[in-house]
Protein backbone atom coordinates (compact mmCIF):
# COMPACT_ATOMS: atom_id res chain seq x y z
CA UNK A 1 0.00 0.00 0.00
CA UNK A 2 1.38 3.35 -0.92
CA UNK A 3 2.86 5.40 1.67
CA UNK A 4 3.50 9.50 1.78
CA UNK A 5 7.10 10.94 2.80
CA UNK A 6 7.90 14.18 4.42
CA UNK A 7 8.68 16.46 6.61
CA UNK A 8 8.48 19.62 8.39
CA UNK A 9 10.46 21.07 5.15
CA UNK A 10 8.38 19.59 2.74
CA UNK A 11 6.11 21.45 0.48
CA UNK A 12 3.05 19.62 2.60
CA UNK A 13 3.06 20.93 5.64
CA UNK A 14 0.67 17.94 6.78
CA UNK A 15 3.15 15.09 5.74
CA UNK A 16 5.24 15.46 8.90
CA UNK A 17 2.42 13.25 10.51
CA UNK A 18 0.03 15.70 11.78
CA UNK A 19 -2.79 14.45 9.38
CA UNK A 20 -2.48 11.14 11.54
CA UNK A 21 -2.86 12.93 14.88
CA UNK A 22 -5.76 14.41 13.24
CA UNK A 23 -7.30 11.21 12.35
CA UNK A 24 -6.70 10.08 15.80
CA UNK A 25 -8.37 13.00 17.30
CA UNK A 26 -11.41 12.84 15.31
CA UNK A 27 -11.74 8.65 16.24
CA UNK A 28 -11.27 10.20 19.99
CA UNK A 29 -14.29 12.60 19.31
CA UNK A 30 -16.53 10.43 17.35
CA UNK A 31 -19.61 9.65 19.12
CA UNK A 32 -20.14 5.65 19.14
CA UNK A 33 -22.99 3.88 17.75
CA UNK A 34 -24.13 0.85 19.22
CA UNK A 35 -25.22 -1.47 17.04
CA UNK A 36 -28.46 -3.29 18.82
CA UNK A 37 -29.22 -6.47 18.10
CA UNK A 38 -33.33 -7.29 17.36
CA UNK A 39 -33.28 -10.39 18.09
CA UNK A 40 -31.32 -9.93 21.95
CA UNK A 41 -32.27 -10.63 25.20
CA UNK A 42 -35.81 -11.21 25.14
CA UNK A 43 -35.51 -13.94 22.24
CA UNK A 44 -32.53 -15.54 24.36
CA UNK A 45 -35.41 -16.30 27.16
CA UNK A 46 -37.16 -18.39 24.77
CA UNK A 47 -34.88 -20.98 25.18
CA UNK A 48 -35.15 -21.45 28.60
CA UNK A 49 -38.55 -23.33 28.86
CA UNK A 50 -37.36 -25.66 25.87
CA UNK A 51 -34.90 -26.63 28.38
CA UNK A 52 -36.43 -27.32 31.21
CA UNK A 53 -39.50 -29.11 29.49
CA UNK A 54 -36.77 -31.81 28.35
CA UNK A 55 -35.27 -31.75 31.79
CA UNK A 56 -38.78 -32.82 33.29
CA UNK A 57 -39.46 -35.33 30.86
CA UNK A 58 -36.10 -37.10 32.13
CA UNK A 59 -37.72 -40.00 34.55
CA UNK A 60 -40.95 -40.19 33.39
CA UNK A 61 -40.44 -43.58 30.82
CA UNK A 62 -39.39 -43.32 26.96
CA UNK A 63 -42.84 -42.14 25.51
CA UNK A 64 -42.43 -39.21 28.06
CA UNK A 65 -39.15 -38.69 27.61
CA UNK A 66 -39.61 -38.67 23.29
CA UNK A 67 -42.76 -36.06 23.73
CA UNK A 68 -40.55 -33.46 25.78
CA UNK A 69 -37.79 -34.04 23.74
CA UNK A 70 -40.18 -33.11 20.13
CA UNK A 71 -42.00 -30.21 22.47
CA UNK A 72 -38.07 -28.33 23.43
CA UNK A 73 -36.87 -29.08 20.18
CA UNK A 74 -39.75 -27.49 18.54
CA UNK A 75 -39.50 -24.29 21.13
CA UNK A 76 -35.75 -24.17 20.32
CA UNK A 77 -36.60 -24.14 17.21
CA UNK A 78 -39.70 -21.40 17.70
CA UNK A 79 -37.00 -19.31 19.51
CA UNK A 80 -34.20 -19.36 16.50
CA UNK A 81 -36.96 -18.60 14.13
CA UNK A 82 -37.94 -15.84 15.95
CA UNK A 83 -34.65 -14.46 16.33
CA UNK A 84 -33.73 -14.73 12.55
CA UNK A 85 -37.43 -13.30 11.93
CA UNK A 86 -36.95 -9.94 13.87
CA UNK A 87 -33.41 -9.28 11.96
CA UNK A 88 -35.24 -10.30 8.89
CA UNK A 89 -37.55 -7.41 9.70
CA UNK A 90 -35.45 -5.15 10.89
CA UNK A 91 -33.33 -5.23 7.54
CA UNK A 92 -36.63 -4.74 5.79
CA UNK A 93 -37.71 -1.57 7.69
CA UNK A 94 -34.15 0.14 7.44
CA UNK A 95 -34.63 -0.36 3.49
CA UNK A 96 -36.14 1.44 0.51
CA UNK A 97 -36.59 -1.02 -1.27
CA UNK A 98 -37.01 -4.67 0.02
CA UNK A 99 -38.73 -7.75 -0.45
CA UNK A 100 -41.28 -9.47 1.97
CA UNK A 101 -38.30 -12.27 3.70
CA UNK A 102 -39.34 -15.00 1.88
CA UNK A 103 -40.00 -17.57 4.75
CA UNK A 104 -42.30 -15.86 7.38
CA UNK A 105 -40.03 -16.53 10.21
CA UNK A 106 -41.84 -15.32 13.07
CA UNK A 107 -45.31 -16.80 11.72
CA UNK A 108 -43.74 -20.17 11.90
CA UNK A 109 -42.27 -19.42 14.88
CA UNK A 110 -45.91 -18.93 16.53
CA UNK A 111 -47.15 -22.08 15.34
CA UNK A 112 -44.10 -23.80 16.86
CA UNK A 113 -44.80 -22.12 19.95
CA UNK A 114 -48.26 -23.49 19.88
CA UNK A 115 -47.41 -26.81 19.00
CA UNK A 116 -44.46 -27.20 21.69
CA UNK A 117 -47.20 -25.90 24.13
CA UNK A 118 -49.61 -28.51 23.02
CA UNK A 119 -47.25 -31.19 23.89
CA UNK A 120 -45.93 -29.61 26.85
CA UNK A 121 -49.88 -29.78 28.50
CA UNK A 122 -50.28 -33.37 27.09
CA UNK A 123 -47.32 -33.91 29.11
CA UNK A 124 -48.43 -32.50 32.18
CA UNK A 125 -51.72 -34.60 31.84
CA UNK A 126 -54.11 -31.71 30.61
CA UNK A 127 -56.82 -33.55 28.36
CA UNK A 128 -56.87 -33.33 24.20
CA UNK A 129 -59.48 -29.86 24.10
CA UNK A 130 -57.40 -28.57 26.98
CA UNK A 131 -53.80 -28.92 25.45
CA UNK A 132 -55.37 -27.57 22.27
CA UNK A 133 -56.66 -24.64 24.09
CA UNK A 134 -53.11 -24.24 25.52
CA UNK A 135 -51.70 -24.04 22.21
CA UNK A 136 -53.81 -21.47 20.40
CA UNK A 137 -53.05 -19.48 23.57
CA UNK A 138 -49.06 -19.45 23.28
CA UNK A 139 -49.90 -19.05 19.29
CA UNK A 140 -51.54 -15.92 20.29
CA UNK A 141 -49.55 -14.79 23.04
CA UNK A 142 -45.78 -14.80 20.44
CA UNK A 143 -47.65 -13.18 18.03
CA UNK A 144 -48.40 -10.43 20.61
CA UNK A 145 -45.32 -10.58 21.75
CA UNK A 146 -43.57 -10.49 18.74
CA UNK A 147 -46.03 -9.82 15.90
CA UNK A 148 -46.12 -11.09 12.44
CA UNK A 149 -43.37 -11.07 9.13
CA UNK A 150 -43.66 -8.10 6.46
CA UNK A 151 -46.12 -9.60 4.17
CA UNK A 152 -45.85 -7.20 1.43
CA UNK A 153 -42.96 -5.53 -0.82
CA UNK A 154 -41.61 -2.06 -0.52
CA UNK A 155 -40.61 -0.46 -2.98
CA UNK A 156 -40.00 3.03 -5.11
CA UNK A 157 -43.13 3.74 -7.00
CA UNK A 158 -43.57 4.12 -10.68
CA UNK A 159 -40.29 1.67 -10.88
CA UNK A 160 -41.01 -1.59 -12.61
CA UNK A 161 -40.18 -4.74 -10.42
CA UNK A 162 -36.82 -5.65 -12.27
CA UNK A 163 -35.29 -2.67 -11.23
CA UNK A 164 -36.27 -2.74 -7.70
CA UNK A 165 -35.02 -6.19 -7.63
CA UNK A 166 -31.52 -5.29 -9.25
CA UNK A 167 -30.90 -2.69 -6.56
CA UNK A 168 -32.19 -5.09 -4.22
CA UNK A 169 -29.56 -7.56 -5.05
CA UNK A 170 -26.84 -4.74 -5.50
CA UNK A 171 -28.11 -3.61 -2.19
CA UNK A 172 -27.51 -6.77 -0.38
CA UNK A 173 -24.12 -8.12 -1.57
CA UNK A 174 -22.74 -3.92 -0.34
CA UNK A 175 -24.16 -4.63 3.01
CA UNK A 176 -22.65 -7.95 3.15
CA UNK A 177 -19.19 -6.47 2.21
CA UNK A 178 -19.87 -3.95 4.91
CA UNK A 179 -20.35 -6.69 7.48
CA UNK A 180 -17.57 -9.19 6.87
CA UNK A 181 -15.42 -5.65 7.35
CA UNK A 182 -16.88 -5.11 10.44
CA UNK A 183 -16.83 -8.41 11.79
CA UNK A 184 -13.24 -8.06 10.52
CA UNK A 185 -12.13 -5.60 12.25
CA UNK A 186 -14.19 -6.64 15.49
CA UNK A 187 -11.66 -9.30 16.00
CA UNK A 188 -8.96 -7.15 16.38
CA UNK A 189 -10.24 -5.24 20.17
CA UNK A 190 -9.41 -1.88 18.71
CA UNK A 191 -12.30 0.02 19.78
CA UNK A 192 -11.15 3.27 17.92
CA UNK A 193 -10.97 1.72 14.96
CA UNK A 194 -14.08 -0.26 15.26
CA UNK A 195 -15.69 3.11 15.46
CA UNK A 196 -14.07 4.62 12.45
CA UNK A 197 -14.75 1.66 10.02
CA UNK A 198 -18.79 2.12 11.40
CA UNK A 199 -18.28 5.80 10.30
CA UNK A 200 -17.35 4.52 6.81
CA UNK A 201 -20.23 2.20 7.11
CA UNK A 202 -23.01 5.14 8.35
CA UNK A 203 -21.54 7.34 4.96
CA UNK A 204 -21.28 4.24 2.53
CA UNK A 205 -25.24 2.98 3.63
CA UNK A 206 -26.20 6.75 2.56
CA UNK A 207 -25.36 5.97 -1.14
CA UNK A 208 -27.05 2.52 -0.77
CA UNK A 209 -30.57 4.51 0.18
CA UNK A 210 -29.98 7.34 -2.21
CA UNK A 211 -29.64 4.44 -5.18
CA UNK A 212 -32.93 2.57 -3.56
CA UNK A 213 -34.87 5.83 -3.75
CA UNK A 214 -33.57 6.22 -7.61
CA UNK A 215 -32.88 2.63 -9.15
CA UNK A 216 -31.57 4.85 -12.13
CA UNK A 217 -28.86 5.58 -10.16
CA UNK A 218 -27.38 2.45 -9.95
CA UNK A 219 -25.17 2.28 -12.92
CA UNK A 220 -23.17 5.06 -11.77
CA UNK A 221 -22.99 3.64 -8.18
CA UNK A 222 -22.63 -0.13 -9.27
CA UNK A 223 -18.65 0.37 -8.85
CA UNK A 224 -18.81 1.85 -5.14
CA UNK A 225 -21.17 -1.29 -4.65
CA UNK A 226 -18.89 -3.61 -5.60
CA UNK A 227 -15.30 -2.90 -6.93
CA UNK A 228 -14.38 -0.53 -3.82
CA UNK A 229 -16.04 -2.47 -1.19
CA UNK A 230 -14.46 -5.57 -1.96
CA UNK A 231 -11.14 -3.71 -2.07
CA UNK A 232 -12.21 -2.37 1.07
CA UNK A 233 -13.24 -5.69 2.21
CA UNK A 234 -10.08 -7.13 0.81
CA UNK A 235 -7.51 -4.47 2.39
CA UNK A 236 -9.24 -4.57 5.87
CA UNK A 237 -8.57 -8.70 5.68
CA UNK A 238 -5.09 -8.19 5.30
CA UNK A 239 -4.56 -5.05 7.75
CA UNK A 240 -6.33 -7.31 10.37
CA UNK A 241 -3.58 -10.31 9.48
CA UNK A 242 -0.78 -7.93 10.04
CA UNK A 243 -2.62 -6.60 13.17
CA UNK A 244 -3.18 -9.98 14.70
CA UNK A 245 0.65 -10.55 14.63
CA UNK A 246 1.44 -7.18 16.60
CA UNK A 247 0.87 -3.93 16.54
CA UNK A 248 1.78 -1.79 13.73
CA UNK A 249 1.35 1.78 13.12
CA UNK A 250 2.22 2.35 9.86
CA UNK A 251 0.05 -0.14 8.70
CA UNK A 252 -2.84 1.22 11.13
CA UNK A 253 -2.35 4.59 9.78
CA UNK A 254 -1.86 3.47 5.84
CA UNK A 255 -5.61 1.73 6.46
CA UNK A 256 -7.06 4.80 8.52
CA UNK A 257 -5.94 6.60 5.03
CA UNK A 258 -7.64 4.36 3.26
CA UNK A 259 -10.89 4.56 4.78
CA UNK A 260 -10.68 8.60 4.44
CA UNK A 261 -10.52 8.56 1.00
CA UNK A 262 -13.31 5.70 0.59
CA UNK A 263 -15.06 7.78 2.71
CA UNK A 264 -14.90 11.02 0.65
CA UNK A 265 -15.66 9.32 -2.17
CA UNK A 266 -18.20 7.97 -1.58
CA UNK A 267 -19.93 10.98 0.38
CA UNK A 268 -18.71 12.63 -2.92
CA UNK A 269 -20.88 10.12 -5.17
CA UNK A 270 -23.89 10.55 -3.15
CA UNK A 271 -23.66 14.28 -3.03
CA UNK A 272 -23.58 14.19 -6.93
CA UNK A 273 -26.09 11.60 -7.35
CA UNK A 274 -28.32 14.03 -5.05
CA UNK A 275 -27.19 17.14 -7.32
CA UNK A 276 -28.36 14.78 -10.67
CA UNK A 277 -31.62 14.40 -8.47
CA UNK A 278 -32.23 18.15 -8.02
CA UNK A 279 -31.26 19.09 -11.83
CA UNK A 280 -34.05 16.26 -13.35
CA UNK A 281 -36.42 17.89 -10.70
CA UNK A 282 -35.34 21.21 -11.93
CA UNK A 283 -36.09 20.48 -15.93
CA UNK A 284 -39.24 18.61 -14.57
CA UNK A 285 -40.72 21.98 -13.39
CA UNK A 286 -39.52 24.06 -16.05
CA UNK A 287 -41.37 21.94 -18.66
CA UNK A 288 -44.45 22.00 -16.53
CA UNK A 289 -44.16 25.49 -16.15
CA UNK A 290 -43.90 25.75 -20.12
CA UNK A 291 -47.01 23.39 -20.39
CA UNK A 292 -48.96 25.33 -18.01
CA UNK A 293 -48.37 29.30 -19.78
CA UNK A 294 -49.03 27.86 -23.30
CA UNK A 295 -52.59 26.77 -21.88
CA UNK A 296 -52.81 30.38 -20.65
CA UNK A 297 -52.54 29.13 -17.12
CA UNK A 298 -51.24 32.13 -14.46
CA UNK A 299 -48.42 30.40 -11.92
CA UNK A 300 -47.60 32.92 -9.16
CA UNK A 301 -44.33 30.93 -7.96
CA UNK A 302 -42.86 31.28 -11.64
CA UNK A 303 -40.41 33.27 -10.42
CA UNK A 304 -39.45 31.73 -7.07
Amino acid sequence: MARRYGGKHSPDPRADGSEAKEAAKRLSTTPTRFRIDPGGARVNFLYLPAAVLAFMSLGGGPERLALGLVGGALWALAAWLTREGLRAEAAYHDRKVARRPALPRKILASLLTGAGTVIAAGIGGTDLLGAALYGVIGTALHVTAFGIDPLSDKGVEGVDRFQQDRVARAVDEAEGLLAEMRHTVARLGDRPLETRVERFERTAQQLFRTVEQDPRDLTSARRFLSVYLMGARDATAKYAGIAERGRNEAARRDYLSLLDDLEQNFAARTRKLLQNDRADLNVEIEVLRDRLKREGLRTEYSEE
